[in-house]
């Protein structure tokens, strides 16, 4: 097989593979529609960008054939918005969001005059001189900040997200947040690559470019079918938090500027004796969705001043101070020679845990051995 039918069978699969994944998005049952109808769209982008490998197939009209070339800078915009869409229960679509189709509009934009209104000659001439162009070297700096811009602000918006969730909440979405930062990264590798193989284009060793080309399809498939075996065999994976929730330091240091900052020890000593005594008498940490506003509600005590006495005070996440309760209780029942024939998916169940993975990390995290190899030690 050469390289031009190779490339095109591996557009044609990982085309097919985008919109089956974008109708199964579309159409699947679940509370995170908007997350879903968003990727869903980035994935038909990516479909429609990968179409213009497929001009051996049927002819493309010059003027489809770059537009098709310019879908690129509404990729990264969408993606980004689905980011804040999974990190954040309470995001939603605004007008100011159309922000980010402006380098979209704008690079087809600054082609109408030279490209898409011309001649088809004119057309021709043009794309053969394209490195020369000054329209086409606005686009390549434009989209090399776009890239830049986009996948470092996708990052920290994900760890900013993991951090809040830590010091807020105790369920299981902390993993969700782990694999959508390991999917950022993926795709930062996979534009550092296009960005590569977009110089190489224009140097004298287009080979190269050719063969990145073809790299970066299979990348491009395989990360599809990561997202497809974590859609399928996941549907509940995205639990989002609350936008408005602020980092500890944040409110720390608002407290400090505000000249609010003032502890007594005393009185902190004593509200931590009292959470910890709540957290043993009433065991909150049963229920798996356990969140900070349900033992400030409980407890009496202002989610802020409980937030800065757990993550602040005994300096521990709210999620790994939940867990040590968690784990305590688990070990309890490991030890309990009565309970011997309980199995560890029934106890991580019992003890509030709601995955098996969450379990074993966890667990390992505080007594450095696995609930079967603790067990089997004592």
């Amino acid at each position: 097989m050469d390289k031009i039918n190779l490339l095109v069978t591996i557009s044609v699969i990982t085309l097919l593979i985008s919109l089956f994944l974008a109708l199964f998005l579309v159409t699947v049952k679940t509370e995170h529609k908007l997350s879903n109808r968003l990727f869903a769209f980035f994935l038909i982008l990516t479909a429609i960008d990968i179409s213009g490998n497929l001009s051996d197939l049927f002819e493309i009209p010059l003027n489809t054939r770059i537009f098709i070339t310019s879908i690129v800078f509404l990729q990264l915009p969408t993606f980004y918005l689905y980011v804040l869409s999974v990190c954040y229960s309470d995001f939603k679509l605004k007008p100011s969001h159309s922000i980010h189709i402006i380098p979209f509009l704008t690079t087809n934009f600054i082609l109408l005059p030279r490209f898409y209104t011309v001649s088809p000659t004119a057309k021709i001439s043009f794309l053969e001189n394209a490195s020369r162009m000054p329209e086409v070297q606005f686009n390549h700096i434009l989209l090399h900040i776009q890239v830049v811009f986009y996948l470092i602000t996708a990052i920290v918006i994900v760890r900013k997200a993991k951090k809040i969730y830590l010091e807020n909440y105790a369920g299981a979405s902390i993993e969700s947040l782990n694999w959508l930062f390991q999917f950022t990264l993926a795709l930062s590798a996979f534009y550092s690559i296009a960005l590569l193989k977009n110089i190489f284009k224009f140097t004298q060793y287009p080979d190269i470019s050719e063969r990145l080309k073809i790299g970066l399809l299979v990348f491009e498939l395989i990360v599809i079918f990561w997202y497809l075996y974590k859609a399928l065999n996941h549907p509940n994976l995205f639990r989002n938090i609350d936008s408005k929730l602020k980092l500890v330091e944040h409110l720390i240091s608002e407290e400090k500027n505000e000249e609010q900052f003032a502890v007594n020890e005393k009185e902190s000593n004593e509200e931590l004796l009292k959470l910890k005594q709540y957290m043993i008498e009433e065991k909150p940490f049963l229920n798996p969705s356990l969140t900070i506003q349900d033992i400030s509600k409980d407890m009496g005590i202002p989610v802020r001043d409980l937030s800065i006495l757990i993550n602040h005070k005994l300096e521990q996440h709210f999620y790994d101070f939940v867990n040590s309760y968690r784990i305590a209780y688990a070990m309890d029942i490991l030890k309990d020679v009565t309970k011997s024939k309980v199995t560890v998916l029934e106890i991580l169940y019992e003890v509030g845990f709601n995955s098996k993975s969450s379990f074993n990390t966890a667990f390992k995290k505080h007594t450095g051995n696995t609930p079967t190899a603790y067990r089997k030690s004592l």
